[in-house]
């Protein structure tokens, strides 16, 4: 305990009273008259009733079923309450996010990982990150809102029993309201500030499962009308009054400084107010986005050269290189893999994965504004307590009169829970003290300087025996994204990059002989997590090598991966999507169905994708999914979540990169750095399973298993198997 405190709090050792002490309810600093906040989500005034859902709502539907988990125990309809982010505050750190991270397989729940698991908990509560990540906030969330919803309930019920002078075990709530046994109806918010005066239980009872009434069933999601009107509001929606606009121009050889620049004409240029550096790149002010833009185009800048490998030849090369290195890791090293491999193997090969962008449908960008010894932030982020630490060191004010208003967020992937975008905007504020300020990073600026999925490589060698693998070596190498995440804001990660293996190392498959051997590259161009992390490279990988493996012992996929799983809600994945595809059948000339299985996040995932070879090139005639993520809280939206990861999946094995040519990236807006469009896109049909132990989250676990099975399928129906994506580099598609 003490080594990992030390290790990941900086050096600080917590007692365990701090992990306990509970944070101060944020809600209480902002009410308004008439308004108590009866805990950390939830706030009722005598006109309604507002819930907190203090993750990123990016498109997700996270805010819908998070407030359906304190409307579910507080006993009202879900129409009937508003919504919001709510406040940056560590009251919302999350808590589970980290279990992510630790060296034990998620089908392992022995006592010694639950343990290690259990004790993330710590360092997560004292560092007090409020993110949005990692398919988390549904696990982070299903008790500890609930539980406030039914306290809440419960202080409601004392206070009408102390209203009525009647005993609390003779009243009810219906709908909003508490109902005494003749008939009396009183409303939640004619209650609340008598309800504000008593303390609320610290471990109330929850309802049982066939008492729901709006968990486990598709609801509409609370933000789809104002999203249909166009009343939603988003950052780059904000108006205040006086604002001005903002735009950046940053070295295109990421990393590199600016030595100097030349604003002369710019500064001419019609509506521009101010013109000032930023580390690396230079900043415009004027009076509308255009004017900005067009002004920081015509800015002559003097770049520092790049501090990376400058192509992207020479950035595999490095990849290539870590695979001679000492490992990172080596989590699964079931048998005698060299001895088993000793007189040569069956089938070998190496696959390679390149950079990818985030390309949120949003730019990025926020709106500043620095005024009476405070900073008031408009902005979508997935890491609102990270934004307020950052831009309270920008603006050189205390963190509590930094005031971040987490709007919507028109996409993140990851990509919101960089901070780089909120900075500029600070400093944009403190050029223009008094004036708000919205910055808005042009779609060039965006692609170009991204923190960006990274590249990797696998090789593989296996030997087969029986209709199924002997043994099987898979190595991955990649730069850690989790060490340039944290170096960005100040950290270090304490060991092994569990993300270079992740969904690789701990996939249930009984083979006598396996190994999986993580290698950490030297991080170049900068990175972070890019939607489902490492398994998005690492899925490619896994799957694609074991179909290779399959073919190599004249077995059916499918067939032989249920002969090797060990894991029984993985087997039901596996077994419901063969059945939904009709697995096995005939299938007319030209068309091929590929299979893949990844268990990421906790989810087993299975997917079959078929494919027609046509003269026009490859076309996706349909895909199926299975998945299990143990409680089907929302039906509906899982189901959208996993249709989305799958076209997200299939994107970027189609179509995406990016790639480096002297020290600059080559992508700069969607005419090259593409996605596909609804003609291509499948039809997808999802099934969703509750056989798992835990509750899952499904934002990320879609997704890896859709370049694998689409690949899979080529080769089924042309004999081309592929080992590079994009994949369009190979084969043409329809």
């Amino acid at each position: 305990m003490l080594i990992g405190s030390a290790a990941i709090a900086g050096g600080v050792v917590f007692g365990y009273w701090r992990y306990r002490t509970p944070f101060d309810n944020p809600l209480l600093a902002t009410l308004q008259d008439g308004e108590v906040a009866l805990t950390t989500y939830l706030r009722i005034h005598r006109t309604g009733i507002t819930i907190v859902a203090p993750r990123a709502e990016m498109g997700q539907g996270v805010h819908t079923t998070l407030a359906a988990l304190v409307a579910e125990e507080l006993d009202v309809a879900l129409e009937d309450v508003q919504v919001e982010h709510g406040p940056a505050s560590k009251a919302y750190f999350n808590q589970v996010a980290f279990e992510e991270g630790v060296p034990f397989a998620v089908t392992d729940e022995g006592a010694l990982a639950e343990g290690v698991r259990n004790f993330t908990h710590v360092p997560a509560k004292l560092l007090g990150m409020q993110i949005t990540g990692g398919s988390s906030s549904i696990p982070d969330a299903f008790v500890k809102m609930r539980k406030a919803g039914a306290a809440a309930r419960m202080v409601l019920l004392a206070a009408a029993a102390k209203k009525l002078n009647v005993a609390q075990n003779t009243l009810t709530t219906s709908n909003g309201q508490v109902v005494a046994a003749d008939g009396t109806r009183i409303p939640y918010t004619e209650l609340a500030e008598l309800a504000a005066e008593i303390e609320p239980p610290g471990d109330p009872e929850l309802k049982e499962r066939a008492d729901w009434k709006l968990l486990g069933r598709s609801l509409p999601r609370v933000d789809m009308a104002a999203k249909c009107t166009g009343t939603a509001e988003y950052s780059i929606d904000v108006r205040l009054p006086g604002l001005l606009y903002a735009t950046v121009r940053m070295n295109p050889q990421l990393g590199g400084e600016l030595l100097s620049f030349d604003a002369t004409a710019a500064g001419a240029m019609a509506g521009v107010r101010k013109i000032e550096s930023l580390p690396g790149g230079v900043m415009v002010i004027a009076s509308n986005t255009w004017y900005a833009m067009q002004a920081a185009k015509a800015i002559n800048c003097t770049w520092g050269p790049a501090v990376y490998p400058t192509t992207s030849e020479a950035q595999f090369a490095a990849v290539d290189n870590a695979f001679a290195n000492g490992y990172d890791s080596r989590f699964l090293d079931n048998g005698d893999v060299d001895d088993a491999l000793a007189d040569g193997a069956d089938v070998e090969a190496e696959y390679a994965v390149p950079y990818l962008a985030h390309a949120t449908m949003e730019p990025l960008n926020a709106v500043a504004w620095l005024h009476d010894g405070r900073l008031d932030i408009w902005a979508g982020t997935q890491a609102p307590t990270q934004a307020v630490k950052d831009s309270a060191a920008i603006a050189g004010i205390d963190a509590h009169r930094v005031h971040l208003h987490t709007t919507l967020m028109g996409g993140g992937f990851g990509r919101r829970a960089e901070a780089d975008f909120i900075n500029t905007a600070v400093h944009a504020a403190t050029a223009m003290p008094g004036v708000p300020v919205k910055l808005t990073w042009s779609r060039e600026e965006d692609t170009t300087h991204d923190t960006y999925r990274p590249l990797a490589k696998a090789r593989f060698r296996a030997t087969v025996a029986n209709g199924g693998p002997l043994a099987f070596d898979l190595a991955l190498a990649a730069p850690s994204a989790i060490a340039s995440q944290l170096s960005r804001i100040g950290m270090s990660i304490p060991g092994p990059d569990m993300s270079i293996v992740q969904a690789a190392w701990d996939q249930p498959y009984a083979i006598a002989n396996y190994r999986v051997t993580g290698y950490r590259a030297p991080v170049m161009t900068p990175i972070s997590s890019w939607r489902s992390v490492g398994a998005s490279q690492n899925g490619f990988f896994h799957e694609c090598a074991l179909d290779e493996i399959a073919h190599a012992a004249g077995a059916d996929p499918l067939q032989m991966r249920l002969a090797l799983l060990t894991h029984e809600p993985s087997r039901k994945v596996l077994e419901a999507v063969a059945e939904m595809s009709g697995w096995g059948g005939a299938l007319p000339e030209g068309r091929g169905r590929g299979v893949a299985f990844v268990l990421s996040f906790g989810v087993p995932v299975a997917e079959v994708i078929e494919v027609a070879a046509t003269g026009n090139g490859i076309r996706i005639i349909k895909a199926w999914a299975a998945v299990d993520v143990g409680i089907a809280l929302d039906p509906g939206n899982i189901e959208a979540q996993v249709q989305s990861a799958i076209n997200f999946g299939l994107s970027a094995a189609i179509m995406s990169e990016i790639t480096l040519k002297d020290g600059v990236v080559e992508q700069s807006n969607f005419h090259n750095y593409d996605a596909i469009r609804i003609v291509q896109a499948p039809d997808i049909e999802v099934r969703i399973l509750e056989n798992g132990t835990k509750i899952r989250g499904i934002g990320e676990p879609g997704l890896p298993p859709a370049a694998p099975a689409l690949a899979n399928a080529i080769f089924a129906a042309t004999g081309q198997r592929m080992r590079e994506l994009p994949l369009r580099k190979h084969i043409r598609f329809a």
